[in-house]
Order: structure tokens, then sequence, then C-alpha cells
């Protein structure tokens, strides 16, 4: 390599010690400034007392009333004080990053799948992978058990479970060259537990996958807004990645602002665009949604990474991000009051109207991707760790993507809690249950009990006149009563009644938006996958730029997810209804098992009570997932029980029964006798396997500890030749450096990473 260091002013000896060189002395790093000052202290005590002051106010004073901008205030406090403290111990005992080791990013860097990526960028795709429907979804249904539990699980749930499994899993995939869990797996217990691994982790994902794609599919169905504006994001991130890789390398604050400005227009453009003669071409079905989605899941999974996958990702964080604040700050502005008890009498019952089962443990797999998701271990371990630049951005990428994804959580938490209860429970119960019409809402919710609720007919009828939508009666799955929640207290702060329905109709496009980076990130990750698995009998499937075989398996990944989303929207009860409890239960399955690989991994360096870093959520999640698992299986309560529910309707068929329950029709009724047992045997299934991948990895892990160590597995390091620095934004000494090595590729192009990301 030239001597970059000879190009290089010198540094004066205070300087120097904060330099991070590599053996050839040039400078690739700088270690981070964390002395105390008067000013730092006096910063984080104040932050502190406000974070104690807001788990005062949700937790221990108890009114009629709470005002939501408490839960904003113990949220960011809580956020930063975990950050900035456990992050790093974590980062410190367990990682313990080196900035002169070359990141396969920059080691093998095809230009296609691994592509050095600038940190604000990469920081972009990765939340915009990680944030799909769990964040939205999971916690809108959990509020029917109060305020007070899902705001605990969503915030300590991610500083101690889910944060700390995403930087794990992407600092370990990182230091073994962005080998897949399965892989890792592999490795680490052997053929036998890594094929099982593999097998369990490969069907869970598909799961994941088109439940992922099934919301945003349900969402996007006859909205040509909607349509309009997530079709536009792709020729928009096209044109962001093609400008930052050919025209202005690097460049990344000029293309921002074009990209979000392009961004906005076609959001505000769509309604034109939807009330047009062209919008009857966007108002497609599911099934033509669901081929839409398929080619592009394959188109994306295939293409460079650079030219479509990151900068899309990118664009929509804009969204998500910008979405997200806009309504934490109208919040604070609002400060609308909720009315909402902190435990409801459904914590204790299984027969709750919005989802079946009591606190313990369904409440933890409810609200999933907020406080800790299997699926994230999955973008950790597939597309991120190829593009991450250096090694100290891990704590940045992977634990500070996580707490975005988590105040994402919060905030939907909050725009439930905000709507009305009367009208949250009409939206959420089943049409088996209000019949779809007004009055049967009115009556069923009323029916329920509940200390102060009232609902009226006029109160429903109202709130879809102000929403621009003709009933809000059973409207499931969460994403409606966000938006309602969302519209109502957006339209507080910024355009008054008026503006309901543009609020509404706006969050339903961002929901869709949020959903579908999940699901083309979700399927490179599938491809990667299948790739490492393929490649124990064919090598070459392990070769990044061997083409047939990234078309091969993704056509097998598209095709597998493709077919379980086409026969979700083509199914007579509603595909949500039979795949939604499954994708919980994978999805915190898949979580354990990623815990359990990283136990073992870091078992291996001869640690021990360190390991409690790991081990103690590792065994609350399994503990919680297993048990709900149990009871979803063998409950002889038909509404939680899958056999228990399945041998209703198969009982009541053989009676000659047509209708029960709510479901009428022989075909419907024969559909949840077929779809209940698709669950109970999809959910022996991955408890069986999940099982035995986790013993094998705790066994592994114990004999490590009593050996005081074990095989390392990391690739050989090699030599970084690169800088970047590790946050978001660059300390005055990283900015300096990084002026000095863009001036260094300046004068020497040719040691630039192909135009990459400085």
């Amino acid at each position: 390599m030239p001597q970059k260091e000879a190009s290089l002013p010198t540094y004066s000896p205070e300087e120097e010690k904060r330099i991070i060189r590599n053996a050839d002395g040039v400078p690739v790093g700088i270690r981070p400034d964390n002395r105390w000052t008067p000013a730092r202290i006096a910063t984080w005590v104040v932050i502190t007392a406000l974070g104690v002051l807001g788990w005062w106010m949700l937790a221990i004073v108890r009114g009629e009333h709470v005002n939501t901008i408490w839960f904003v205030v113990t949220a960011v406090c809580t956020y930063a004080i975990g950050y900035r403290f456990y992050a790093l111990y974590i980062q410190r005992r367990i990682m313990r990053p080196d900035d002169t080791n070359a990141t396969p990013a920059e080691r093998i860097n095809n230009g296609r799948d691994f592509d050095p990526t600038h940190r604000v960028v990469l920081y972009g795709h990765h939340f915009a992978a990680i944030a799909g429907a769990g964040p939205l979804v999971g916690p809108v249904l959990a509020a029917q058990m109060g305020y007070l539990p899902g705001t605990l699980w969503i915030i300590i749930g991610v500083l101690v479970a889910g944060a700390v499994q995403d930087m794990l899993v992407l600092f370990f995939s990182m230091r073994r060259g962005g080998r897949s869990l399965g892989q890792m797996a592999t490795d680490e217990i052997g053929k036998i537990g890594g094929i099982v691994a593999t097998v369990v982790v490969f069907v869970m994902l598909m799961i994941v996958l088109a439940v992922l794609a099934m919301v945003c599919v349900n969402a996007l169905a006859a909205s040509p807004w909607g349509v309009f504006s997530v079709g536009m994001t792709i020729p928009i991130a096209i044109g962001m990645g093609l400008w930052l890789r050919f025209v202005q390398p690097g460049k990344i604050t000029q293309v921002s602002f074009v990209g979000f400005g392009l961004l906005i227009a076609v959001i505000i453009g769509g309604r034109w665009v939807a009330e047009s003669s062209f919008g009857h071409y966007l108002h497609l079905s599911p099934t033509a949604l669901v081929w839409a989605m398929i080619i592009y899941g394959f188109l994306a999974a295939v293409l460079p990474v650079w030219v479509l996958l990151t900068p899309r990702d990118y664009l929509s964080t804009f969204m998500k991000v910008g979405t997200i604040a806009m309504l934490a700050i109208a919040i604070v502005v609002v400060r609308p009051d909720i009315h909402v008890p902190a435990v409801t009498v459904w914590a204790s019952r299984p027969d709750g109207p919005v989802f079946s089962g009591s606190l313990f443990p369904f409440l933890f797999v409810t609200i999933a991707c907020g406080a800790l998701s299997g699926f994230h271990a999955m973008i950790s371990s597939g597309t991120t760790p190829k593009l991450i630049e250096k090694e100290r951005q891990t704590r940045f990428i992977g634990y500070g993507g996580m707490l975005m994804e988590s105040f994402v959580a919060i905030m939907a938490l909050v725009a439930a809690l905000s709507v009305d209860q009367g009208v949250y429970y009409a939206m959420n119960s089943s049409l088996a249950a209000t019949g779809g019409t007004v009055e049967g809402a009115v009556a069923f919710v009323n029916n329920l009990g509940l200390t102060g609720v009232h609902l009226t007919p006029d109160q429903l009828t109202s709130v879809a006149q102000q929403v621009g939508e003709h009933s809000v009666v059973s409207r499931t799955g969460g994403a409606p009563t966000l938006a309602v929640g969302l519209a109502g207290i957006m339209h507080q702060w910024f355009g008054g009644p008026a503006m309901m329905s543009f609020w509404y109709h706006f969050a339903i496009m961002f929901e869709a938006l949020f959903i579908l980076t999940s699901v083309d990130a979700g399927t490179r990750v599938a491809r990667f996958m299948l790739s490492d698995a393929l490649g124990n009998l064919h090598p070459r499937f392990r070769e990044a730029n061997w083409k047939p075989g990234s078309y091969l398996t993704t056509g097998l990944m598209v095709a597998g997810w493709g077919s379980i989303l086409l026969l979700g929207v083509t199914d007579p009860l509603g595909g949500i209804n039979t795949f939604f409890p499954l994708f919980g239960v994978a999805n915190q399955l898949l979580a354990a098992i990623a815990l359990a690989v990283c136990l073992t991994i870091f078992a291996r360096r001869g640690r021990t009570w360190t390991l409690l870093i790991i081990a103690v959520p590792l065994a609350f999640t399994a503990v919680v997932t297993i048990t709900g698992s149990f009871l979803k299986i063998f409950s002889p309560d038909p509404k939680v029980g899958y056999w228990a529910n399945h041998n209703r309707y198969a009982d009541a068929l053989r009676d000659g029964l047509t209708e029960l329950g709510g479901v009428k029709g022989t075909a419907a009724m024969e559909a949840v006798v077929r779809n209940t047992a698709v669950q109970t045997t999809l959910s022996v299934i991955f408890l069986a396997c999940a099982l035995v991948v986790i013993a094998m990895c705790v066994w592994q892990a114990i004999r490590a500890v009593l050996a005081g160590g074990g095989a390392d597995t990391e690739d050989p390091p090699v030599q970084s030749e690169i800088y970047a620095p590790a946050g978001m934004s660059a300390t005055a000494s990283e900015k300096e450096l990084v002026k000095q090595w863009n001036d260094y590729y300046t004068e020497h192009p040719e040691a630039d990473l192909r135009g990459g990301s400085h």
C-alpha cells in the first residue's frame, strides 16, 4: 500500500496518544475522549434526574390520567443512559473492537454485497431493515393490558436484551466475514446442531417475511396514494445510489436534501395522483400487490447494495425517523392526557378482546420488535456486517439502531393509548365479536364492563368521517389504530380537524413504507443464509461474485415467502389471523437462538461472570417463549390453544354445524380447521428445533467455561487501511482526520474504495 502517513501532518504528543495506527503507521482510528468534565457531569446528572422523574410519574404516581409527555421524557433519558454507559461497558468487556482490523466490507469489497458504506447511510439501512411491522403493531395490540406493562418491557427490554442482541450478533458476524446466524451456529455447535439451527431459522424467516409483506399488502391494497408514494421511493433511491457512486462519492449531505425533498413531493403529490384518472391504474388488488412485491424482492436482493437497497433504506429512514420525531414533538406541544389504567383487567385474564392470553407470557411475545426481535439477528448477520466500515461503529449502528426502533414502539403505544378506549376496542375486536357493524361494536364494547367506557354510535361514525373511512369497526391488525392515534395528535399541532383525513392516510402509507424496507433486506439476508447452507455441499455458493448462485438462492427464497404470502392474502378468514401468532412465537424463538449462539461464542473466550450479560436475557426469553409455545399448543382454552380451537371447529363440522363463534359457512369453518392445524404443526416444529439448538449452545458454553476457553472461530485479522468516525456525529479530532483522508484520496484516487463513502 502507499505510505499514506507521508501525506498526513504530524501530531503533537498529546494528540498522538489518541491516534490509532496500523502496523505501517497509517492512522486508522481515534481513541474516544471519555474524560469526565464538569459540563459532562452536569449533563448526565440532569438526564438522570429527568429519567427518574419520568419513571416516577409513569410507574409510581397513579391518578385518573397521565400526560403523554412523560413517555417521551422517560424513554429518551433512559435510552441515553443505556447507550452511554451499558452499551459502552459491553463494548469494552465483551466486544473489544479494534479499528486496526479491516472489516469484511473493506477486506472483500466486491461492490455488490460487501461495500464500505458511510455510517449514516448504513444506520439508515440497518434501522429501516429491522423496523418492520413489529414496533408498530405489537405495542398497539398490547395497549389492551394498560400503559405500564408495555412501557416497562419496551424500554427496559431493549436496553438489556434487544439492543444487546443486535450489537453482539453484528459484531460477532463481522469478525467472521459476515457469516449468517445459521452458519455461526454450525461453526460453534457442529454440523448436526448447525443443520437444525439453519432449518429452523430458515423456516422462521420465511414466516416472518411473509407476515411483514402481508401487513404491507393489506395497507396498500386499493390505496393508489400509498402505491404511488411507496413505489416512487424506488426510482428516487436508484438515482441517489448512482449519484453517490459515480457523481459525488461520499457527499451524502447534498443528495440527502434532494432525496428528502423528492420524498416529501411524492407523498404530497400522491393524494393528487390518487384522485386523478391515473389513480385507477394504481388501484391494485392484494394478489397483484403480492406479485409486485415478489418481483421487487428478487431485484432488491440480487442488485448491488449501493444501487437500490442501502439508498432506499436510507431514504425510508428520513420518513420513518421524521414521522416519529414529528409525533414526539407534537406530543410535547399538545401534551394530550390518556385515560387508560396503568394495568387493565385483561392483564390477568386470557380472554382479551384484542388478543388472547394473560400478561405472562403473551405480552412479551406480542411486543416483539420494539424490545427484542430475532429477525434483527438476521439483519445483523446478513447485510449490515458486510457494509460496516470500522469495528467501533458497531455500538452506534447495532445498539443505537435498536434504541431508535424501541422509541418507535413507544410512540406507537402512546398513539394507541391516546385513542378513546371505546373506539380502541371497537377497532381491534374481531368481526366475529362486533359483526362488523356500528351497532354490534357498541353493544360488544359496552358489555365488556370496563370502568369509564361508554361507547356510542356517534363516536364511531364521527371517527370514521374524520379520517375519511366508511367504517373503523373491526379494523384489526394495529395499523389503523396507530393511524387514528397519530392523526388525532398531529392535527392538534398542525392543520386542525380538516387535516385528520390527511394525517390518517399519511400514517397508513408511512406504515407500509416502514414494513416494506424489512422485506427487501430480509430477502437478501435469506439469500445469504441459503448460500451459506448450500456452500457446505457446493463451495461455489459461498463465492460472493458467483451470479448463478445468487440468482438461484434468491429465487428460492422469494418463492418460499411469496407462496406463504399468496396463501395468506387469499385465505377466506384473512391470512394475518393465521400467521401473526406464528410470527410472534417464531420471532422470539429466533431471538433465543441468536442469544444462545452469542453465549457460546463469548464463552469460548474464557470469560465467566460477564456471561450474565448474555445469559440473563437468554434465560428470560427462553422461558417466556417456551411457556407461550406450550400454552398455544396444549392449552384446553380455545381462545388460547391451537389444538383446542382446532378440535372445537372439527367437532362442529362433524356434527353438521355450518356456523360457530361468528364464523359462518362450511368453507370458512374448514379454513379454521386447516389453519389451526398449520399453526400447531409449525409451532411444534419451531419449539422442538429451538430447544435442541439452545440446549446444544448452552452445553458448549458450559464446556468452554469449565475448560477455560475454546476454539476461536474468528477470521484471521487483516490490517485496515481506511478510517471512518465511530458515531453519527464526528468529534473535532475525527473531523480533522477525515479531512486529511479526503485530501489524500483527492491526490490518490486509486487508493479510494471504488468511490465508496468517505
